[in-house]
């Protein structure tokens, strides 16, 4: 019989990673999505004067930016040097800038934390599911990680829901440098990601992560029912 406490230790590392995994995951694959085809189109037009194709381009480049594996000084040019429509102007000014350097480091940060989230799962699951007397804790961990998950995007869900002005406000003031990422109506970045744009995309990303952590829930409860 394996040693209780790496079992314990492997199936609450499972437990604690999977919200990490699911939620994180689906971050990336709204960023890695046409978001902006999808949601220009539902929200008010630029009261200052993108065209809604102007306004689709500046914001693809903006998150093929976001996506870029190299760090954020390394490929920040690639804002910089775009311009407003008929204009030498750059579209994003300096506290621009300095936000969206902040921005791509989040997003490089998310994208490690997924991976190692991944991997500990992965490795964990393998190392109970190969060995047939240690199947039933596999199947507990994912049972319990898929409730994990239900539980914490259930409730960030709510909270966006019934309190998205102190959820978007805390957020940033949690992840970025105090009053780096306030901006006027008229800035580039507000034109382009008005607070509609983030209010829909918190929704589709905390309701698509509860989403997965119920069919993860799920399949935990079948596979224990069924075989354990």
């Amino acid at each position: 019989m394996e040693n209780k406490l790496l079992l314990n230790i492997i199936r609450w590392i499972t437990t604690v990673a999977m919200p990490f995994f699911l939620g994180l995951g689906m971050i990336r694959a709204v960023i890695a999505w046409d978001y902006p085809g999808f949601e220009y189109p539902r929200i008010a037009p630029d009261q200052y004067g993108f065209t809604p194709e102007e306004r689709l381009f500046y914001a693809h480049a903006t998150l093929d930016y976001l996506q870029r594996p190299e760090p954020s000084e390394e490929v920040i040019y690639l804002l910089e040097d775009l311009r407003l429509p008929n204009s030498e102007e750059p579209l994003y000014n300096e506290r621009e800038i300095g936000h969206m350097l902040d921005v791509k480091d989040l997003t490089d940060a998310i994208r490690t934390i997924w991976w190692v989230t991944a991997v500990l799962i992965t490795l964990g699951l393998i190392f109970l599911l190969v060995q047939p007397a240690l199947r039933p804790v596999a199947y507990r961990a994912i049972f319990q990680g898929g409730l994990a998950t239900v539980i914490v995007l259930a409730a960030i869900a709510l909270f966006i829901g019934v309190g998205w002005s102190i959820f978007f406000v805390q957020f940033h003031e949690l992840l970025f440098p105090p009053g780096s990422w306030t901006f006027y109506y008229t800035d580039s970045l507000i034109r382009l990601f008005p607070e509609q744009f983030w209010f829909d995309i918190g929704v589709i990303m905390s309701v698509g992560a509860l989403l997965l952590g119920v069919l993860v829930t799920g399949l935990g409860y079948w596979l224990m029912k069924r075989f354990a």
